[in-house]
């Protein structure tokens, strides 16, 4: 078993540890500032640093689009534990350069839990869409994030279909 998984599997850290010593988000030096209601909101600072800057000197997307792939799945892992969840897909709209340290800023609105409930309760199975994003320090939107993600009974498999050449 690899310290990535015993991090990630023990109970002895709070999700805030988990995140913050997760060895890929340990080296991005990002800082939990807030995990509240079982996922439902989220704020992380990502910060400037010389290693996060890109050529141009701003924050790279690269740095943001790893950390924002998991918010959403790990939100809905932990609202709907007996399904497998994963990120399906992943935009982020950079607007304007990442110039300072940043903060993803996540929210899983009640009224999307439950039409995601209701899916799952009928088909057993959803694919909701949030929208969440990086703020610069003076609070302006830097980077919209829409993220998509698969919800899905334990177990599941995608039919294979066509031929693959």
């Amino acid at each position: 078993m690899s310290l990535r998984t015993i991090l990630w599997n023990t109970r002895l850290l709070s999700d805030e540890q988990r995140l913050q010593w997760f060895p890929p988000f340990w080296l991005m030096r990002l800082k939990v500032l807030e995990i509240a209601d079982d996922w439902r909101t989220v704020r992380i600072r990502l910060p400037l640093t010389w290693i996060s800057r890109n050529m141009g000197g701003g924050l790279f997307g690269g740095f943001q689009a790893s950390l924002a792939d998991i918010v959403p799945a790990m939100a809905c892992v932990h609202a709907f534990p007996e399904y497998s969840v994963w990120t399906r897909s992943l935009k982020l709209d950079f607007q304007h350069e990442g110039s300072t340290n940043l903060e993803l800023r996540f929210r899983f609105p009640p009224e999307l839990e439950q039409k995601i409930r209701a899916e799952l309760d009928g088909k057993r199975r959803s694919t909701p869409t949030f929208v969440y994003g990086y703020y610069l320090a003076s609070g302006m939107l830097c980077t919209e994030v829409t993220a998509t993600v698969a919800i899905r009974p334990k177990g599941y498999k995608k039919p294979v279909t066509g031929d693959p050449a």
